[in-house]
C-alpha cells in the first residue's frame, strides 16, 4: 500500500470524487426533532447481492437505547448492523425485539468472531434466535487481521449456512490489516460483502483496496467511520474545549460526508446511541462533502493525531513486551471516543492474561514509535490505567 499521498491531499480528493448515481426519496422527519423535514433517503446496492439499502446504515454497536432503533426504521432507514459479541448477546436481543415486526422491510447483518466451523455456525443458531429471525441477509465473520484468518473452514460455515436457507449473502468484517484480508478475500471468490474500517484519518491506500474489492464484485460496507468519535464522554476531560468546538462545527457529520462522497463505498453504517445523532447523522444524506467540510476534517485530524490509531498495523510486532498496540487502542478509544467503558474493558479482559499485567510505565522507553503521530506510550499507559 502506498503511503506517499498527503494527508490533506486525501481529504481534498473527497471534493473530485463524481457522485454516485442513487435513487432518492424523501424521509418523513423526525417527530419533536430539529432535523430539516425532508431529508431525501438515498439508496445504492451493495456490490452484487441486489440489496438495496439506505447510505446510510445503522451501526447498532453501542445502541442502548431500542426507541432509537425504532425511530430509525420508522424514518426509512433500512440496514442494521450487530454481532453476536456486542453487549454479551444482549445487543442482538435488543434489536430483534425492536424489528421484530419489521423484519421483512429490512437488511439485517450480524457477526461471527468465533474461529471454528462449528462454534461459528452455533453462534449463527443463538444470533438467529436471538434476533427472532429464520435468516440474516448478511452474516459476517468477523475482525480477520491476516490472511490466514480467511481460513477454509471459516468459508464452509457461511456455505452451510446460505444452503440451509440461514444466510443470503456471506461477508468478512476488518479493522485493521486491510491490504492482506481484502488481498485474501478477492482471491477466494467466495464473499459477497467486505465490512472496513474506512474514514478520513485512514492512508490513502485503502482507496485502491475497496476499488479493487469492487471491481470483483465484492460489495463494500464501511464502519469506524467518525475516526474515534470524540464526542462527549465521561472518560475524556470535560474542559476539552477543541472537541467541543469541533463537535459543534460539525466535525461528526463532516466525518460521514466524506465516506459517502466515495460511489465505492456502498453503505456506511455510524454508531447511534440516541436521537440527536440519529438526527444529525441522516443529514449527510442531504448535502455534498464541501470545501467546509474538508477544512473542519483538517482541523480534526490535527486534534486527534495524537490520540487516535488509524489501524494502519505498522506497529504490529513492534512492542518487546508483545503488546497487541493497535487492538489497545481501539478499546481505549471505545471508552473515550465513544464513552463506552464496559465495552472497552470487555475487550481488554479478553488479552492473554500476561498482556493485561504488562505496565507500560515501568518501560525506560517506548520501542514503538507511531508514523502518524500516535503518542503511544501515553495512550497505552491511560489504557491500563482504565482497565487493568
Amino acid at each position: 500500500m502506498s503511503h506517499s499521498s498527503s494527508r490533506r491531499d486525501f481529504l481534498a480528493a473527497g471534493l473530485a470524487l463524481p457522485a454516485a448515481g442513487l435513487n432518492t426519496l424523501p424521509a418523513r422527519p423526525l417527530a419533536g426533532s430539529s432535523a430539516p423535514a425532508g431529508i431525501p433517503l438515498r439508496y445504492r446496492t451493495i456490490g452484487k447481492t441486489g440489496l438495496k439499502v439506505t447510505e446510510m446504515g445503522f451501526g447498532c454497536m453501542i445502541t442502548s437505547d431500542p426507541s432509537v432503533i425504532e425511530k430509525a426504521a420508522d424514518l426509512g432507514i433500512n440496514l442494521f448492523d450487530t454481532a453476536r459479541v456486542y453487549g454479551g448477546g444482549n445487543n442482538e436481543r435488543m434489536v430483534g425485539a425492536a424489528l421484530k415486526s419489521r423484519r421483512k422491510n429490512l437488511v439485517l447483518a450480524s457477526k461471527s468472531r468465533s474461529a471454528t466451523r462449528q462454534a461459528a455456525l452455533e453462534d449463527l443458531e443463538t444470533s438467529l434466535k436471538e434476533l427472532q429471525t429464520d435468516y440474516l441477509d448478511i452474516w459476517y465473520l468477523h475482525n480477520k487481521t491476516k490472511a490466514s484468518d480467511v481460513s477454509d473452514e471459516l468459508m464452509e460455515a457461511q456455505r452451510m449456512a446460505r444452503q440451509q436457507g440461514k444466510i443470503r449473502f456471506a461477508g468478512i468484517s476488518t479493522h485493521i490489516g486491510h491490504e492482506e484480508v481484502f488481498s485474501a478475500a478477492i482471491k477466494a471468490r467466495h464473499f459477497d460483502v467486505i465490512l472496513t474500517s474506512y474514514h478520513f484519518a485512514m492512508d490513502p491506500g485503502v482507496d485502491q483496496l475497496i476499488r479493487n474489492a469492487k471491481n470483483a464484485g465484492i460489495g463494500i460496507v464501511a464502519m469506524k467511520v467518525m475516526a474515534g468519535g470524540f464526542r462527549k464522554s465521561p472518560y475524556y476531560p470535560s474542559d476539552d474545549n477543541t472537541r467541543s468546538r469541533l463537535s459543534k462545527e460539525g466535525a461528526m457529520l463532516a466525518a460521514l460526508k466524506w465516506v459517502l462522497r466515495n460511489p465505492n463505498v456502498d453503505t456506511a453504517i455510524p454508531s447511534i446511541i440516541d436521537m440527536d445523532q440519529l438526527d444529525e447523522d441522516l443529514k449527510a444524506m442531504a448535502a455534498p462533502f464541501t470545501p467546509a467540510d474538508d477544512k473542519l476534517l483538517a482541523a480534526h485530524l490535527d486534534y486527534i493525531r495524537p490520540r487516535y490509531c488509524r489501524m494502519c498495523d505498522r506497529c504490529g510486532g513492534a512492542c518487546p513486551q508483545g503488546l497487541p498496540v493497535a487492538d489497545m487502542l481501539r478499546f481505549l478509544m471505545y471508552a473515550e471516543g465513544y464513552g463506552q467503558f464496559s465495552l472497552g474493558r470487555e475487550h481488554f479482559k479478553e488479552l492473554p492474561a500476561a498482556i493485561q499485567q504488562v505496565r507500560c510505565a515501568d518501560c525506560s522507553g517506548c520501542a514503538v514509535q507511531c508514523p502518524n503521530g500516535v503518542q503511544v506510550a501515553q495512550r497505552l499507559i491511560r489504557a491500563q490505567e482504565l482497565f487493568a
